[in-house]
């Protein structure tokens, strides 16, 4: 069974940067593609980013281009979200999950990022 934690949110002043830490652990029998998705108060859950197996290909939504980096190291099973110029809109509590997880309706704890002065 999958099981996948998200860590390194925080509180940070605009402007600031923070990366969250998307561990995967238990049975793992391949590399997944893996997407960063938050949900603001009062807010949908929205996609922010997605990576490839491979790490090769990314994609970002367009509120975060330029100010969030996606990477993974699958030697460490961990994928990450460099959050750059951080802006209080970006407070939101962010998940990271795989396709399958996804369409299936299982999120984790997600971290808490909340973006004030």
């Amino acid at each position: 069974q999958l099981q996948l934690v998200e860590s390194g949110g925080g509180l940070v002043q605009p402007g600031g940067s923070l990366r969250l830490s998307c561990a995967a652990s238990g049975v793992i029998s391949d590399y997944y593609a893996i997407g960063w998705f938050r949900q603001a108060p009062g807010k949908e859950r929205e996609g922010v980013s997605c990576i490839s197996s491979s790490g090769r290909r990314t994609n970002y939504a367009d509120s975060v281009k330029g100010r969030f980096t996606i990477s993974r190291d699958n030697a460490k099973n961990t994928v990450y979200l460099q959050m750059n110029s951080l802006k209080p809109e970006d407070t939101a509590v962010y998940y990271c999950n795989t396709d399958r997880r996804t369409r299936k309706g299982d999120w984790g704890q997600g971290t808490q990022v909340t973006v004030s002065s």
